[in-house]
């Protein structure tokens, strides 16, 4: 049945007259609450612009200001732009020093003030050298953060190893305090991971605030003496990598539900959070591997160095590749594996630490003696080279205490991967290079120029990074980018993974549009389903068991785009996310109107910069005159609105509809519906932050 709706409101000083043949509940919903909207909004008297914003929110303190306020009339801060608050998925630590009371009935004030003030120093120190934030001291706990100011997607791995060295630590730190003070000290600590808001701390806000903190505080409190509690949410973005045991759901004050919770019993020292699934079969990088299977053919023929950079975004298969590369290769070339890692001390020549320690079979148990004949081992045909080398390969690795030049450590690495070529084709994969030192980069490219004679073929797996930080590498070498699978593709990939499990078609195409052809996304929606207990196991088959609700992203996959837009400058996320209000589909005219006049000259900078980033790309435009842009996947233009506050949200929502209305022209009647669902959005948001005014 449709129905006629006639309705007129204020906006923005204009009477609006409004006549929409409606034939949905859901359309007629959208129209009353962007009549709503104009009703409860304040505009000063006089402001007739339907244009123009005629206020200024202020982004600290949240309060509106007239147009050409150069400062917030309430709190001083600066006007003209989005503020400095943003949502994030962050991991909280807390820790505590237990029986502090106690403490001070034994010890004399000063000296319990330095018991406590060491304690700080050793925590500090290991939450940073992981990455973390400390935000503040408490008394006599320790708050940090992991995500602010930077997103890392690794942040709860991150958060959770610092915790457990922080309780190594302990041990020596009391050797000490026994010595001097005569006491020591015990502490408890909880990790949490979850969305908060995160404010500039130069500009008076609050750090960090929300749920996630107030958890983690409460997990500290559960804890007993030595112990490590983590939340459900930490563990799903850590699963491979630690070994926990559940504890009786806690009743935490303020939480209506009881909350899970995990024991960390112990955590790996390196490696993933998470692992992949490489076992199923490789899908639709056919081209690809026969383009590296061609590269190695050419560093054996010739013999010379090759080098193969291998690029995509996180997840889009770079491993499976190179997996499927290794068993090609399997009894025709040594292939070993090193990875860069993202952080951490002594890291420079990680990767070929990882080669040289495979290559020579030695174990963590081996003593530095032992290893250093192991590698000596690797060179008989080196003739009196080989001790030399073997000597400052060593070096390199941190199994010696000299340090040679740059210059004669490279040499040394050269000769000992030209003797491993020499005795069978060699292959050295170096993954995620876009976390490479710049002196490892120099190393690959010198390896590359000064190693001829031997068959040798360098792998090196990157993400988009590395194109924008080092827009020169690979100009000797081949670069191979993977895109997205096809539609096609995806579908078998999730056939593979289920064994033929038959899904509901909606729920396959949730799982391969959501995906939007990465293969660890389509991985992780798969484990969610698991997880969630649609599909269950039923013999040696899965079978769907419920009809789920549409599937959001796992928190795994959150992390990784999170982490990808934070590395953005400010300048370049802030024109993204006033893109994702407009849509997945986004207007370069709408995104300068919604910048501050004193950015709208680089709107257009930025958005060549995103699109060489591959986060957007040209899309074809509806509007006459305008420029048009879609996001290069759904998931990112999801993380990029919801890191955008709710607030700036309903500004932006607002902002963006007034701009459409003018835009439109004598095409307004077609807009009706997105000019509704914007005013919508900016109400629905202000509602939630509070009562209308």
């Amino acid at each position: 049945m449709s129905s006629c709706v006639i309705w007129w409101f204020y906006a923005r000083g204009c009477r609006f007259r409004r006549e929409q043949t409606v034939s949905k509940t859901g359309s007629l919903e959208r129209l009353w609450s962007a009549a709503n909207y104009a009703i409860v909004r304040k505009f000063p008297p006089g402001c007739s612009s339907p244009t123009l914003p005629c206020v200024l929110t202020c982004g600290l303190c949240g309060r509106e200001n007239p147009v050409g306020f150069g400062f917030c009339g309430f709190c001083g801060a600066p006007l003209g732009s989005d503020g400095a608050e943003v949502r994030k998925l962050v991991t909280v630590v807390f820790s505590d020093v237990m029986g502090s009371t106690s403490l001070g009935e034994q010890l004399d004030q000063e000296s319990l003030r330095s018991v406590v003030s060491r304690y700080f120093v050793v925590a500090r120190t290991v939450l940073e050298r992981h990455g973390g934030t400390v935000e503040k001291f408490i008394g006599d706990a320790v708050m940090a953060v992991f995500g602010v100011p930077e997103t890392h997607e690794d942040d709860a791995l991150r958060g959770i190893r610092a915790a457990a060295e922080l309780r190594e630590e302990l041990a020596s730190l009391n050797e000490e305090l026994l010595s001097s003070f005569g006491t020591s000290i015990q502490i408890r600590t909880g990790v949490n991971s979850g969305e908060v808001v995160a404010g500039d701390a130069s500009a008076g806000q609050a750090f960090v605030s929300g749920d996630a903190v107030n958890v983690a505080a409460r997990l500290e409190q559960a804890a007993q003496p030595g112990e490590i509690l983590i939340g459900a949410d930490t563990l799903a973005l850590t699963r491979d990598a630690v070994h926990v045991e559940p504890v009786v759901p806690l009743s935490l004050k303020g939480k209506a539900e009881p909350v899970p919770a995990f024991r960390l019993l112990d955590v790996s020292p390196q490696g993933p959070a998470y692992a992949r699934r490489l076992d199923a079969p490789m899908v639709g990088r056919d081209e690809e591997l026969t383009k590296l299977l061609k590269e190695f053919e050419r560093a054996t023929e010739g013999p010379t160095c090759e080098l193969v950079t291998v690029r995509g975004d996180a997840g889009v298969g770079k491993s499976r590749l190179i997996r499927e590369l290794s068993s090609r290769l399997a009894g025709r070339a040594l292939v070993l594996e090193g990875h860069c890692l993202p952080y951490g001390e002594g890291i420079t020549f990680w990767p070929v630490a990882e080669i040289v320690k495979r290559a020579a079979k030695i174990d963590e148990d081996d003593s530095p003696d032992e290893a250093r004949a192991r590698i000596r081992a690797l060179l008989p045909e080196a003739g009196p080279e080989a001790g030399l080398i073997a000597e400052r390969v060593a070096n390199a690795i941190g199994l010696g205490e000299a340090e040679g030049s740059i210059q004669e450590t490279f040499w040394a690495i050269r000769r000992l991967f030209e003797t491993l070529a020499d005795e069978r084709s060699f292959v050295a994969v170096i993954d995620d290079v876009h976390w490479a030192s710049p002196t490892l980069l120099d190393l690959i490219e010198y390896l590359v120029g000064f190693s001829h004679g031997h068959p040798m073929l360098l792998v090196c797996t990157a993400r988009h990074d590395l194109r924008e930080d080092h827009p020169d590498w690979g100009r000797d070498g081949v670069t191979i980018a993977l895109q997205p699978l096809p539609r096609t593709d995806s579908t078998q990939l999730v056939s593979h993974l289920l064994e033929e499990a038959q899904l509901p078609d909606e729920v396959r195409t949730t799982v391969v549009d959501t995906a939007g052809g990465n293969p660890l996304f389509v991985e992780e929606m798969v484990r969610m389903l698991i997880d969630d207990g649609f599909l269950h196991r039923d013999g040696a088959r899965w079978v769907s068991s419920t009809q789920p609700s549409r599937p959001s992203a796992p928190t795994t996959i959150q992390a990784l785009i999170a982490a990808r837009l934070d590395r953005l400058r400010d300048e370049e996320r802030a024109v993204l996310q006033r893109g994702s209000v407009v849509g997945k589909v986004f207007y370069w005219g709408a995104v300068t109107e919604l910048s501050p006049p004193q950015a709208r000259g680089y709107v257009g900078g930025h958005l060549q910069t995103l699109t060489r980033r591959e986060l957007i790309m040209p899309e074809t435009s509806t509007l006459a005159g305008e420029d048009a842009f879609r996001f290069s996947h759904i998931l990112v233009h999801d993380a990029a609105y919801t890191s955008t506050p709710k607030r700036t949200r309903a500004h932006l929502h607002e902002r963006f509809a007034s701009w459409l209305e003018q835009i439109a022209g004598s095409r307004l009647s077609e807009f009706e519906e997105s000019v509704a669902y914007q005013y919508e959005q900016a109400y629905r948001y202000l509602e939630e932050l509070g009562p209308a005014d």
